[in-house]
């Protein structure tokens, strides 16, 4: 079997579910967009592409699966790129729970899983645990592997005991989540802190929010795991300079990347790291 070890899986965040043009002059908002930008950060190098969808008339995050669908039906008939659909819904709107797993029916091969309950800003972003039963189970029936949210270190302990109770199957996948306004700070401590309590055969992925991503990018390369980057965690190049677009981001940290040693793993190298079979095999 070909060695995989120094291939990063690079994912690429596009919209993320509130932030405006006014803010961000350049991140993609209607599906046409999203799947341009998605493209884009394929050509670029990244293999997954995170994907939230925005309501058309707020330009909020959606939860409507024909939007994702016309985002997921073009990409995967121009890319072999990694879909991983979002099932947070909007973050502190707290949306049933059918509207928010209604995306699960497109059977991305990864779909985000926040393991626990959060802060973020004034509004708690509720993930109870039978929330996380229900999801944990329609993911395993439509043949989706879960991507583990992690914004503390609680929720990679529950997420232990779900993969015990035969809830979450290994190898699990970790998305650890630095920098969020009441979760674990963009800190080498805390990223370490984190690893420190994942299984030895298990994937994990990095990300920075905001100003510090580079130092969260660097800990993945050092430590041999991959990272995600995008609009919807940084959309800042470097100070003052904002990111034209998803691919800007990825193509910034390219050099890095092989600096390490390393190479971006291509969507087919990184099915096989993260032991998923690609859609409709």
């Amino acid at each position: 079997m070909k060695d995989l070890s120094n291939k990063v899986v690079i994912t690429a965040a596009l919209t993320g579910s509130r932030m405006q043009r006014d803010v961000a002059p350049h991140i993609p908002l209607t599906p046409e967009e999203i799947t341009q930008s998605a493209i884009e950060c394929w050509e670029a190098g990244a293999s997954v592409v995170h994907i939230h969808v925005r309501d058309p008339k707020t330009l909020m995050g959606s939860p409507d699966l024909e939007l994702y669908r016309q985002v997921v039906e073009p990409l995967r008939s121009k890319t072999d790129l990694i879909l991983c659909l979002t099932t947070s819904g909007v973050p502190g709107l707290n949306l049933p729970t059918e509207e928010r797993l209604a995306c699960l029916a497109l059977r991305p091969e990864l779909a985000s899983f926040d393991a626990g309950s959060i802060n973020l800003g004034n509004k708690p972003f509720i993930n109870s645990v039978e929330f996380l039963d229900e999801a944990a189970k329609l993911m395993r029936d439509y043949g989706v592997k879960p991507e583990i949210e992690i914004f503390d270190l609680g929720m990679i302990i529950h997420s232990l005991k779900m993969r015990d109770q035969g809830k979450l199957d290994e190898p699990l996948h970790f998305q650890f989540v630095l920098g969020s306004p009441a979760g674990a700070p963009t800190t080498l401590r805390a990223f370490l802190h984190f690893l420190d309590h994942t299984p030895p055969n298990a994937t994990w992925s990095n990300i920075g929010i905001g100003a510090r991503q580079m130092d969260m990018v660097m800990a993945a390369l050092i430590m041999g795991g991959h990272f995600r980057v995008g609009m919807e965690d940084a959309i800042y190049l470097k100070k003052g300079v904002l990111a034209k677009s998803n691919a800007e981001l990825v193509e910034r940290y390219l050099p890095l990347v092989r600096d390490y040693g390393r190479e971006p793993a291509k969507p087919e190298e990184a099915r096989k790291i993260l032991g998923l079979r690609k859609y409709g095999k």
